[in-house]
């Protein structure tokens, strides 16, 4: 186990729940550290240890069934009455945050499994793909869909929650779309013989 990266995947944890004081784009923020910073730090400082989730259960851990549950995970807390309730219950919010970092992180440690590494890659795409997606919906919907309190800046609820899809678009779409990359990267340079 690579500690260093759990450490600091596990230190930013906390920082979501200080974030989401700050309206949606707070919220938003929060979420993002959670699935697309400290997940993929975790899973990193995790793969090819004995805690590796992948390695442990491969025939559940897989990249494709975990981009599912992650997708699942995602929208679901983003249709409004989770949302809301997420908003007036500190349990819920809890329970949000984690199933955001352990669907994240589970995620991960499948795409960064050596044996599902080209399955791993189009998890790791597709999740960009609909990280973009429910960031755009977000972003452009033409009423609040969620009542966060305050925004940050002064922002009325409209052009918080605009922002709000903005953030989770440029950092979970990114984190996932540079993740699926550098996995590419790694699987052009393998020699055959490396893969066999």
């Amino acid at each position: 186990m690579r500690r260093a990266p759990v450490l600091l995947g596990l230190a930013l944890v906390p920082l979501g729940a200080l974030t989401s004081r700050w309206g949606m784009t707070g919220h938003m923020a929060g979420h993002m550290l959670a699935v697309a910073v400290a997940a993929p730090l975790l899973a990193w400082g995790l793969t090819g240890s004995g805690l590796d989730p992948a390695r442990r259960y491969p025939g559940i851990v897989a990249p494709l069934p975990m981009m599912l549950l992650e997708l699942m995970t995602v929208w679901g807390w983003h249709l409004p009455l989770l949302r809301a309730l997420a908003d007036s219950s500190l349990v819920a919010a809890i329970l949000e945050q984690a199933s955001f970092l352990a669907a994240g992180t589970l995620l991960w440690c499948a795409a960064l499994n050596v044996q599902a590494r080209a399955a791993g890659i189009g998890a790791l795409l597709l999740t960009s793909m609909h990280m973009t997606l429910l960031g755009v919906l977000i972003g452009l919907a033409p009423r609040p869909l969620y009542i966060c309190g305050s925004g940050p800046f002064g922002l009325d609820a409209l052009s918080d929650q605009q922002l709000g899809g903005v953030v989770m678009l440029l950092v979970g779409g990114a984190s996932y779309l540079i993740g699926g990359l550098a996995l590419l990267a790694t699987l052009l340079r393998t020699s055959p013989k490396e893969t066999a």
